[in-house]
């Protein structure tokens, strides 16, 4: 009876009992970054360009370096999230074959994302002032959540893409993409051409 009762004293230590290591071993739940998100301030573009608009105060535009970049090309970068906007800037010369091709141009490396999008929608977007621009929003794992371009159709034409340098997914990022999108769209509202 006592080696009965030894036993199973011993069953019982053994199996109530876990080592340190053992007890952080469980899964923890999948938690998301948290994202500290500043209300929107914004600041003139400098001078120097054939266009002006307002852009946030979290961001600080950077010359695009790339080998085949045009003068005016530029990207407004948000270091807080590692995140910019990029921005192309090409003339139209008055000339319709080139703008419809531009146009055209947007619209490819808009669907170039299709592979990883869930969705693509276009949209126009009629400023306070009554000139529109397109808008295209991307939904799903793509690099680039948000596309733009605005041109007065004789003179001026620019493009933009919104970038995150992230291999987060865009439903955690969901905060910065809607603050990065609404600083585009703020920048749509006040381009002006000069």
């Amino acid at each position: 009876m006592r080696l009965f009762l030894l036993g199973f004293i011993l069953t019982l230590f053994s199996c109530g009992t876990a080592s340190e290591e053992e007890n952080t071993a469980m899964p923890r739940p999948r938690g998301f970054p948290a994202m500290d998100i500043p209300s929107h301030q914004y600041q003139s573009l400098e001078k120097g360009h054939p266009f002006s608009f307002e852009l946030s105060k979290q961001a600080v535009i950077k010359k695009d370096t790339f080998a085949l970049s045009e003068p005016h090309w530029m990207y407004i970068y948000y270091p807080r999230w590692d995140a910019f906007i990029q921005l192309t800037y090409k003339l139209v010369e008055g000339d319709r074959k080139r703008l419809d091709k531009m146009i055209r141009d947007s619209y490819v490396l808009a669907s170039k994302h299709q592979m990883k999008a869930n969705r693509i929608e276009d949209a126009i977007l009629t400023t306070r002032d009554g000139r529109k621009a397109t808008v295209i929003e991307l939904e799903g794992e793509v690099a680039t959540p948000f596309q733009f371009f605005a041109t007065d159709s004789t003179t001026h034409f620019l493009r933009g893409a919104v970038y995150l340098n992230t291999a987060t997914k865009n439903d955690s990022l969901a905060p910065v993409i809607r603050y990065l999108k609404q600083d585009a769209i703020h920048l749509i509202q006040t381009l002006r051409w000069k």
